[in-house]
């Protein structure tokens, strides 16, 4: 999934970029609606979906609630020896608790989300990193308010009223108290959003009903929230940039939720540390970012700012990308 040597431009067309959008507004959207709201056949979205799924481009996984997940969640930024950041970066992405890991620009980087308990997150960073003689600095910053995160981001290849009658109802309810068979539904959906009922079923062992229901329940309480994973660069999107920003306490809030509410970012969150604020975002190109920053993040009185850019992404939404070259 990681296309590093692929043109973005020759392998997802106008359609497939609209069909990854979609996914991203509603991950468990139906083909037959996709179809309608798009202006296309229902065969040709299930053989467009199909060929980026079987393609390795795109995959459709469960998130977890953000405030649920985020909140006490920690950024690292490990510091590595030239020549051995794969070596770190895949043995954070190998951990479940970890599911972002990204290479920064110069390889000497590894940035990674870290969602665990105390012991796990205790071990890692007072007993495995250190004694991993390729780790020289590593750097924690806690989550400690979550703006948005990734499962909110859309590209913007759709126009508003198609990405009105895409969007799921809102959650109605509160979380719903989960039980065994609840927790099963939600674990194959972490790996496979785009299972259907039947296929669901099948896996726990339920009837079809039965579990079309308690998707139903699921969904009113805010439990199904989707990710569509694609390379950014597929998008059109290829600069990758976490800013690490500081802002005054008294505007915080107000920093924070105007950039959540900006195109471009995929993640904004009031951090532990230095930086108030850590924002990751997506642009066309370095002109782009540099436009951001002037242009943006300039009217809203951030007062300082550090950019960091992604060399590579390792590891998204609990997704493994793979490196090397792929073709649909």
């Amino acid at each position: 999934m990681d296309l590093s040597t692929a043109d973005p431009d020759s392998t997802l067309d106008a359609l497939d970029r609209r069909l990854v959008c979609a996914l991203q507004i509603d991950g468990r959207a139906g083909t037959g609606r996709i179809a309608e709201v798009l202006g296309v056949s229902a065969r040709t979205v299930t053989r467009r979906l199909a060929r980026m799924q079987q393609a390795g481009v795109l995959r459709v996984v469960r998130l977890p609630d953000v405030e649920d997940a985020a909140v006490g969640a920690l950024i690292l930024r490990v510091r590595v020896l030239r020549g051995k950041v794969d070596t770190i970066a895949q043995s954070l992405a190998d951990r479940p608790d970890v599911p972002f890991v990204d290479v920064m620009l110069g390889g000497q980087e590894v940035g990674a989300v870290v969602l665990t308990d105390a012991g796990s997150r205790d071990r890692l960073l007072y007993g495995q990193l250190p004694a991993t003689a390729a780790v020289t600095e590593t750097t924690a910053h806690a989550v400690l308010h979550a703006f948005s995160d990734a499962g909110r981001w859309q590209a913007g290849y759709l126009a508003e009223d198609e990405a009105a009658a895409l969007a799921p109802p809102p959650a109605d309810t509160p979380p719903p108290a989960l039980d065994g068979l609840d927790r099963a539904l939600l674990a194959r959906l972490g790996t496979d959003a785009r299972q259907s009922d039947a296929a669901l079923a099948a896996a726990v062992g339920a009837p079809e009903s039965t579990v079309r229901r308690r998707l139903h329940r699921l969904a009113a309480g805010g439990q199904l929230r989707t990710h569509a994973t694609v390379d950014p660069r597929l998008l059109g999107m290829a600069v990758d940039a976490n800013l690490w920003l500081d802002v005054p306490p008294g505007r915080l809030a107000e920093v924070g939720a105007a950039l959540a509410r900006h195109p471009q970012v995929h993640g904004v969150f009031a951090t532990s540390g230095p930086a108030a604020l850590m924002a990751a975002l997506f642009c066309a190109d370095h002109g782009g970012l540099y436009r951001f920053i002037t242009e943006t993040l300039g009217p809203l009185g951030v007062t300082g700012i550090e950019t960091a850019i992604v060399g590579r992404a390792v590891k998204r939404a609990g997704v493994p990308l793979q490196r090397g070259r792929t073709r649909l």
